[in-house]
């Protein structure tokens, strides 16, 4: 999303952002070895619509031509990830949450996955955005973010070198291609639109997330996912 926002989000996005920013992101900086998560853990109300701002929905592109998401662009509750792959608790989230959000509610058809390039970590965070956005042009995103979010993977670095072997280790088909697509200005502007879209939420760190409009600051138990995305379902399925 560009710096110009609709009017109508603006209010939402404001209460999102105050809410993004007062929480503590050590998920970032894992403060001792074997940590689980985030220290300050987000409660979800049994009242499905606390902490929700509709206005924030907007935010989901739904678009099935969309190479960096999961589930059908139609699922009632979108998950919306800002994430840098050198950030030690998205790992963790993408290692030990995601995939059983994937299996429980994504292959039920409950839930879409939509992935946000977040980079905060310097140039290395920005090349390998940029090249996890280069799979995606071949459709080998989702091999290439479980590359580079492998355990031990972000303590290799994200050189030239190493991006190509995680292209490689993701069955990406054109290795030139990719490393044109990865220099590009098409994924810089990519990159540069999701970056955008999260600091208007007030996202200062990773990772930050969406459900059905209500943000989620920090890698967070999995409970709190299941929760949440549990009430958004409820919400859905009750409109009209």
């Amino acid at each position: 999303m560009s710096r110009t926002k609709p009017v109508a989000l603006v209010s939402g996005v404001a209460a999102a952002a105050v809410l993004l920013g007062v929480v503590s992101y050590t998920a970032t900086k894992p403060a001792s070895p074997g940590a689980s998560g985030s220290s300050s853990v987000a409660e979800v109300s049994a009242d499905p619509s606390a902490g929700v701002y509709a206005e924030l929905e907007a935010y989901a592109r739904r678009d099935a031509s969309d190479r960096l998401a999961l589930g059908r662009a139609d699922a009632p509750v979108v998950l919306i990830e800002y994430a840098d792959f050198k950030c030690g608790y998205c790992g963790k989230f993408a290692r030990d949450t995601e995939p059983v959000l994937v299996k429980k509610y994504v292959d039920a058809g409950t839930l879409r996955i939509e992935w946000r390039n977040f980079p905060i970590f310097g140039e290395e965070s920005e090349a390998v955005a940029r090249a996890s956005w280069a799979a995606g042009r071949q459709g080998r995103f989702w091999e290439f973010h479980r590359a580079a979010y492998a355990e031990g993977a972000k303590e290799k670095g994200f050189g030239k070198d190493r991006l190509a072997a995680l292209a490689k280790e993701a069955g990406v088909p054109d290795a030139a291609r990719f490393a044109r697509d990865t220099d590009g200005a098409a994924a810089r502007a990519a990159v540069r639109a999701d970056q955008e879209q999260g600091y208007a939420l007030g996202a200062t760190s990773t990772p930050s997330f969406l459900i059905n409009g209500r943000p989620i600051a920090g890698a967070q138990p999995l409970e709190t996912f299941t929760k949440a995305i549990e009430a958004a379902a409820k919400t859905a399925k009750a409109r009209p």
